[in-house]
């Protein structure tokens, strides 16, 4: 069964992000109601998406893993395709 939006709970640190002149999506979330770990999921202008297969203990680790990525490899790893999953 696929979780819907209405299954998940959004973290704050979700929503848009742009540097040099590229824009993506951050969308970390979690099954709600749950205390269950985050997920972390890019998704660039496209619709392609880039999905974490760690998951998080927190939404501000799985934020800072988004900030980690574009520092060590620029926001451009998130406008390649096909579909990537890291870590």
């Amino acid at each position: 069964m696929t979780q819907t939006e209405e299954d998940l709970e959004l973290s704050e640190l979700s929503g848009e992000f742009a540097d040099d002149d590229v824009v993506v999506h951050i969308r970390i979330s979690r099954p709600t109601g749950s205390n269950l770990d985050w997920t972390l999921e890019v998704i660039d202008e496209e619709g392609y998406s880039t999905v974490w297969e760690d998951s998080f203990p927190t939404d501000r680790e799985a934020y800072e893993e988004f900030i980690a990525t574009i520092e060590r490899d620029g926001i451009q790893t998130f406008t390649e395709h096909p579909v990537q999953t890291l870590h």
